[in-house]
């Protein structure tokens, strides 16, 4: 897959991060019909991301009210200050959560956490930016800290104005305005294999539909990387949950 660079990246990520303030209001209209959702629902509370979390690119908060289900407290970073005030909208008057506008491209944490956690953020992170992305977030985690993120992989046709092979997709809004954005179909597979040459113990699943998540456990910083592989007792302890629950759709981030 081809990348974009320099002045044209900056562009296109300025575009991307105007089209997630121009969709918050209607954010509910946008959603995959898709099986596979309520697999990353079940990943989540299986994971049980306890302790201080840190959450990237929270939207309208999808995902928050599930992670304070087992986390102490929840800093919610994202770059859309109308996406904080609904995810401030849905949580409530919650003291555990503290909200952060900030672009990731540029945050810098002013803590440790004991869970990093990302829902359909890292297929919007350009290929230039992937190492550097997967830094901060090492930089975000205590010594005995756990990664969890959630994805799809789904671009339709009429996304794809630069081609298969371009990284750039265009978005509507329901009044026809489009934005051009980041959105990098990756294979669980592939995926894997670039985490693993960043030093990252990880393991990628696919979902029934087209949807994947993975979680790790990492010891020490800045590579992750264990001493040797998990037995198959705790191998089996990150898999997804199998392929067949019920259905639920995912709203299209």
């Amino acid at each position: 897959m081809t990348s974009v660079d320099g002045d044209d990246l900056a562009e296109l990520l300025g575009e991307q991060a105007a089209f997630y303030r121009a969709v918050a209001a209607e954010y509910d209209e946008h959603a995959l019909p898709f099986p596979g959702g309520s697999e990353l629902s079940a990943a989540i509370d299986a994971f049980r991301p306890a302790g201080s979390v840190l959450e990237f690119a929270c939207g309208p908060g999808t995902w928050t009210p599930q992670l304070l289900r087992h986390a102490a407290d929840v800093t919610a970073v994202d770059g859309s200050a109308e996406m904080l005030a609904i995810a401030a909208g849905r949580v409530g008057p919650e003291p555990r959560v503290r909200f952060v506008q900030a672009d990731l491209f540029g945050w810098r944490p002013d803590r440790r956490y004991d869970v990093v956690f990302f829902g359909f953020w890292l297929s919007h992170v350009p290929a230039g930016h992937f190492a550097s992305f997967w830094s901060l977030v090492a930089d975000c985690l205590r010594p005995d800290g756990r990664v969890l993120f959630v994805d799809d992989a789904h671009r339709t046709s009429e996304e794809l104005v630069e081609g298969e092979d371009s990284p750039v997709v265009q978005r509507q809004l329901a009044d026809g305005t489009a934005y051009r954005i980041v959105k990098v179909p990756h294979r669980p597979a592939d995926l894997q294999r670039q985490l693993d040459g960043l030093g990252w113990r990880i393991a990628v699943h696919p979902t029934a539909g087209p949807f994947y998540g993975a979680r790790e456990r990492t010891r020490g910083r800045p590579r992750h990387r264990r001493d040797r592989p998990l037995d198959e007792r705790g191998a089996q302890q990150y898999r997804l949950p199998p392929v067949g629950t019920p259905r639920m759709p995912v709203k299209l981030v």
